[in-house]
């Protein structure tokens, strides 16, 4: 596994840490929110290539 991609997910994770506290205390509710969801929606899209790639190297370890 990469250690980029704990950095590139943990970097995500503050950014929209970060962003939902100031929404929050501005009253801005339903953007944090969106932002959060956004926050995970990019996390997923970048662990879906890890992903495939797991199962590659499933596929080529079993000789499926």
């Amino acid at each position: 596994m990469n250690v980029d991609l704990i950095f590139k997910i943990a970097g995500v994770g503050i950014v929209v840490a970060v962003l939902n506290q100031l929404l929050i205390r501005s009253g801005r509710e339903e953007q944090a929110l969106l932002t959060t969801i956004a926050g995970l929606v990019v996390v997923l899209y970048v662990l879906t290539g890890e992903i495939g790639n797991l199962f590659q190297s499933i596929k080529q370890i079993f000789d499926l």
